[in-house]
């Protein structure tokens, strides 16, 4: 969804090495095998999808862009005790990142609002191949986990006749694809959705509930003792010391971590209610 500069690493590159070694019959593991991250209810979060990255919040999750982001600086995040989730479009064609000459015609919808984005037919094989690319890429870069967006095709008009059933397998995909390869994965919007997948997803992100009234759908997430991380873009919450106020209230009350942030998530500014 943002348009940034390319990957330092391209996805035409990644070999997947498999896991698996060979052992005599007589000894077998005893390791538990390895689960991956998952965000305590309380946990902090920053977005930031463009620009450098400032590393200097006191927060634990930072947001990040997949492509745009290099091995060194996630590492460099990671050895401060931070976790990385790194950004993706799984719903969307960005004409811009370096894999985009996978896709075929045939995958390719209807416009976004992003210039040179368009809506995926997510039935599709060759683009759940992609996707899984760019969760190994995210595996091979050092990522904890992964954020997915544009999930909710199905609500707009994607130029295909996609279903709910189909959001929902494609949404599925994703999150065992995410848990595969050890990956935490959050559920990027989706409202109706959200009791059919909360299970399967390890906290959720969502823009603007408040503004469009909204924040109930995610009452599972923290029900299940899972993080909502909720963005808001209105410029009130700027001029307003008594919106922002009434909207942190609010956010508290219903165990959000909540931000003020401009569109362009380029750290221009940032507001937390906490």
């Amino acid at each position: 969804m943002i348009k940034n500069s390319v990957s330092l690493l391209l996805l035409s590159s990644i070999i997947i090495i498999s896991s698996g070694c060979s052992s005599s019959s007589s000894e077998s593991s005893s390791e538990p095998e390895v689960q991956w991250y998952q965000p305590e209810k309380t946990a902090s979060f920053h977005w930031q999808l463009q620009g450098s990255i400032n590393p200097s919040y006191d927060v634990t999750i930072y947001d990040i862009d997949l492509f745009d982001t290099s091995p060194e600086t996630i590492a460099s995040l990671k050895a401060q005790g931070k976790k990385v989730i790194c950004y993706f479009s799984a719903g969307s064609y960005e004409g811009w990142r370096e894999d985009a000459y996978l896709f075929h015609d045939s995958d390719l919808g209807n416009d976004l609002d992003w210039h040179d984005e368009r809506w995926l037919d997510i039935r599709s094989e060759n683009v759940r191949s992609i996707m899984k690319n760019r969760i190994a890429l995210a595996a091979q870069k050092g990522c904890d986990g992964v954020e997915p967006d544009n999930v909710d095709g199905y609500t707009n008009d994607p130029g295909f006749p996609l279903t709910y059933k189909d959001q929902i397998e494609y949404n599925t995909f994703l999150a065992n694809t995410a848990h595969e390869y050890k990956l935490s994965v959050a559920l990027k919007n989706d409202l109706e959705q959200i009791n059919d997948l909360v299970n399967l997803f390890d906290f959720s992100i969502n823009e603007q509930c408040h503004h469009y009234n909204e924040c109930d759908y995610m009452q599972p997430f923290i029900s299940q003792g899972k993080p909502v991380f909720n963005v808001e873009y209105d410029d009130i919450y700027r001029d307003s010391q008594e919106a922002l106020n009434a909207l942190c209230q609010d956010s508290s009350a219903r165990e959000f971590y909540t931000l003020v942030l401009p569109k362009a998530l380029d750290d221009s500014f940032r507001i937390s209610c906490k």
